[in-house]
């Protein structure tokens, strides 16, 4: 039956889902909105133009009777015409005349659609009248005038009007961009039935696709219902150019958001991964201290067992038993003190003393303490180490520690050939101090993590030696803290080289 993950694991993924929950989906939900946002911008440009322009249209559209009021209507020759009052024209020569119930006009189509609202001379009111009136399918404005017994009347001119609107409004407008005002005619259907209706709807379509582009628009009040007032562009169109800047501007916005969020999706995933990894290290290196601990501490209590019985009665075996004891009680100390070192590191309650001294006091103090460490097997060191070598400001007990941790590794993961090589070397700036083996070497894919914490090599010799994977963590950190920095390169298969190297010190 196989073992259940352990616990990191699945909260590892727990905490991986409530990422993509919380963080992935709401985000991707808000990048959905400004795509919409993006495509939509044009219609949203369009609301706010006609927002801006609507008080504009309101105004004009209140004074355009006021001003049809103001203006004359003449007749010049018989021919009537319509003037505003700073002189401008304002009729076309297309005029009619009404006797009675007689219509004539210069224009088939305007007295046919006088004839088919039964226009009467008699029942028109005294005064100039303004009112719209459609003709071929099309509003179209005209003003008229009763003199006597007779109706005179003249279509107006839309062009003229809409220069009239133009002057006025340039008093009330105050954006600087150019647009015209312009009166839009409601057509009808001029045909019968759905043909008709058909006809109307192609005209219409037309229109809007080849005339000019409507910012906002505004009904005319009776009797020009029939016209709306509006406002087009009369240069680049505004709201292509507002779309075009603000798409621009979501999609940049958008663009870094999607990065910052993959940036901040894959950091934090590999946060995650990391404590994740890290934490199941600490539970390994948990299980690993509890089994060196257990180690020696057994052998201690046999051994005391073994004295304390009296089983031993020869003299040379008492002395063999009390070093084995001294051995398992020095092997439990130094495991204790690198746990305790290290907690020391990561509560940042670590503390180095340096002092100014002979590179070779440092070596000498590290090769004396490993070559009292009495090991079993054949021990062959060699130590290169030049004369009139350079100071270095160091914690000697610190950095000879590091270079300590060095040696025992080498031994601890050599074979059967224990060569172990210690070289010192000097330059302008840095002391080199080298420790090389013939041992295993490390295989690549380690090599980038041999100096975390908690982290061992994986193989046949590293299962079989005890250690704690804090070790290097320790040494890397004592060099880092000086200043320096630990380097490694190795082979599989043929050993390793571990170099130390230290500034060198000021006098």
């Amino acid at each position: 039956m196989p073992s259940p993950q352990p616990s990191v694991i699945l909260s590892f993924r727990r905490t991986f889902a409530l990422l993509i929950v919380l963080v992935v989906l709401p985000s991707a939900g808000l990048s959905g909105f400004g795509v919409v946002a993006i495509i939509n911008e044009r219609a949203a440009v369009e609301k706010r133009l006609e927002a801006a322009w609507q008080g504009t249209l309101e105004t004009l559209t209140a004074d355009l009777p006021a001003a049809l009021k103001t203006s004359r209507f003449e007749l010049l020759d018989g021919q009537p015409r319509v003037v505003a009052s700073g002189g401008r024209l304002l009729s076309t020569p297309v005029s009619f005349r009404v006797e009675g119930k007689q219509v004539s006009s210069t224009d088939p189509e305007l007295a046919a659609a006088l004839q088919a609202t039964q226009f009467s001379a008699g029942d028109f009111p005294s005064g100039t009248s303004h009112f719209s009136l459609m003709v071929g399918g099309r509003a179209t404005l005209i003003a008229a005038e009763r003199l006597g017994d007779v109706v005179y009347g003249v279509r107006l001119s839309q062009e003229a009007l809409e220069t009239l609107l133009t002057a006025r409004a340039e008093v009330q407008v105050t954006s600087s961009e150019p647009v015209r005002f312009v009166l839009l005619a409601r057509q009808e259907a001029t045909g019968e039935g759905l043909m008709g209706k058909l006809a109307l709807e192609v005209a219409q379509a037309r229109a809007n696709a080849l005339g000019p582009q409507v910012l906002a628009e505004q009904v005319l009040p009776p009797p020009l219902q029939d016209f709306r007032l509006a406002v087009v562009p009369t240069g680049e169109d505004p709201v292509a150019r507002a779309s075009t800047r603000n798409r621009v501007v979501y999609v940049v916005l958008l663009g870094l958001f999607y990065v910052t969020l993959t940036f901040g999706v894959v950091y934090t995933g590999r946060v995650l991964y990391r404590e994740a990894r890290l934490s199941r290290m600490k539970t390994d290196f948990v299980s690993l201290v509890s089994h060196e601990l257990r180690t020696p501490i057994t052998s201690i209590r046999m051994f005391v067992e073994t004295l304390a019985l009296g089983r031993v009665k020869d003299p040379a075996q008492t002395q063999q038993v009390l070093q084995l004891l001294t051995q398992e009680t020095e092997r439990l100390s130094t495991l204790v003190e690198r746990v305790l070192d290290w907690a020391r590191i990561e509560s940042g309650r670590k503390v180095y003393h340096p002092e100014v001294l002979p590179v070779a006091a440092v070596v000498d103090a590290a090769v004396t303490a490993f070559r009292a460490q009495r090991l079993e097997s054949e021990l062959r060191l060699a130590v290169d180490l030049p004369e009139n070598l350079p100071s270095v400001q160091v914690d000697k007990e610190a950095i000879a520690g590091a270079v300590l941790n060095l040696l025992q590794n080498a031994h601890k993961y050599s074979k059967d050939d224990k060569r172990i090589t210690l070289t010192v070397r000097a330059s302008r700036k840095w002391v080199d101090i080298t420790v090389e083996d013939h041992g295993v070497g490390i295989a690549p894919r380690d090599r980038r993590r041999i100096f975390e914490r908690f982290y061992r090599v994986d193989n046949l010799l590293t299962r079989k030696t005890e250690g704690s994977g804090l070790g290097l963590a320790i040494a890397k950190h004592i060099v880092e803290a000086h200043g320096g920095r630990i380097t490694l390169k190795s082979q599989l298969g043929k050993g390793s080289r571990f170099t130390i190297q230290l500034p060198v010190g000021k006098a």
